[in-house]
């Protein structure tokens, strides 16, 4: 790799508080120094999630204060060790699930936090599906458990953690019905996905004439109606996967209640005696208190992953990229429902 230059400054974003996009900040401040089993991580893409898009409305469910840095995830080039790291990370394309403070030009990152990218997946592709591939994968192998010749619906199919989730299904043998809009319709079936509108189509009729007999998964970012709709799309035996509430992105009040309304409502068909399942999928559930797990747990499912991206089975789809001094610009982009796959900035 080449040597570093050496910088003393960097640049991020900061989210002052609940704001319109163009009010997102650019910031300078020293690098920062790698503490004992850290990294310096030089950041070469990172992305606006749907997380993103509910902080700054202050409805993510446990964000931080603000003003905060946010960025869900990274991919970047070891450039500093601390402590205790193996010097063979120095120079190392990595990539990590940071939660905030992605959206930055360089990023300390815990050196157990890492994923190595394999050599030829560029940093554009690698960033697209750090937590939307972690996420599809353990929603679609670790909940849903599906395997060659179910039937999954998949809502917001054109999004990146929708696309994502179909592609993975499909590379492993799985029949795909995915909800977009009809603008996105062609790019889905390029994708392999049976299109269903759900702007101008009755998506519970659509889906059974697709089909008949019930599916065997669906996984659902609306909430509200659309979660009781899905629930009653499941043949005996399918699963319910809830992982976020898009519908109540522009509600008030408390951003946790929606979660527990969520959670009651599954409580209550789970307890049915009719072999569904349902599920609300959290990517940091059991980190607090099994954190070796955990890590070894994402860092097997985000290299299975890119294992995918490597081979060409999985094509990550990259809706725009856009330099930090245009992430405002990007976050209305994520925000509009017109793009297909992630937005990815580039510091």
């Amino acid at each position: 790799m080449a040597e570093e230059r050496t910088i003393d400054q960097l640049s991020e974003v900061v989210l002052p508080g609940i704001v319109e996009p163009d009010a997102l900040r650019l910031s300078r401040r020293a690098v920062p120094t790698p503490g004992p089993n850290q990294v310096l991580v030089r950041v070469e893409a990172t992305g606006v999630s749907f997380a993103e898009l509910a902080m700054r409305r202050g409805r993510y469910y446990d964000q931080p204060s603000f003003p905060f840095v946010p960025g869900y995830d990274l991919v970047g080039v070891v450039a500093g060790l601390g402590a205790g790291v193996d010097p063979a990370l120095t120079g190392r394309r990595v990539a990590a699930l940071t939660k905030i403070g992605g959206w930055t030009t360089h990023a300390l990152v815990d050196a157990a936090d890492l994923v190595a990218v394999p050599d030829g997946v560029d940093p554009v592709a690698a960033e697209t599906v750090v937590v939307n591939g972690i996420t599809a994968w353990q929603m679609l192998h670790r909940k849903a458990r599906i395997r060659r010749g179910h039937t999954i619906l998949v809502h917001g199919a054109n999004g990146g953690v929708g696309s994502t989730l179909a592609q993975l299904a499909s590379a492993a043998g799985v029949r795909v019905i995915g909800t977009a809009s009809a603008r996105h319709h062609d790019v889905l079936r390029a994708l392999g996905i049976d299109p269903v509108d759900y702007r101008t189509e009755d998506v519970p009729a659509r889906v059974r004439e697709l089909a008949p007999d019930g599916v065997d998964a669906v996984f659902d970012n609306v909430g509200g109606q659309n979660l009781t709709d899905a629930w009653h799309l499941l043949r005996r035996g399918g699963t319910l996967v809830s992982y976020g509430a898009a519908s109540t992105l522009d509600g008030s009040g408390s951003a946790f209640l929606p979660m527990i309304k969520i959670l009651a409502r599954m409580w209550w068909w789970n307890a049915a005696p009719n072999g569904r399942h349902a599920y609300l999928y959290n990517l940091w559930a059991g980190r607090k208190l099994t954190r070796r797990s955990f890590t070894a747990r994402l860092r097997t499912d985000l290299t299975a992953v890119y294992e995918l991206v490597a081979s060409g089975r999985l094509v990550p789809q990259v809706a725009a990229t856009l330099p930090l001094s245009r992430t405002a610009e990007a976050m209305k982009l994520a925000e509009s429902r017109t793009a297909v796959g992630k937005v990815v900035l580039i510091p």
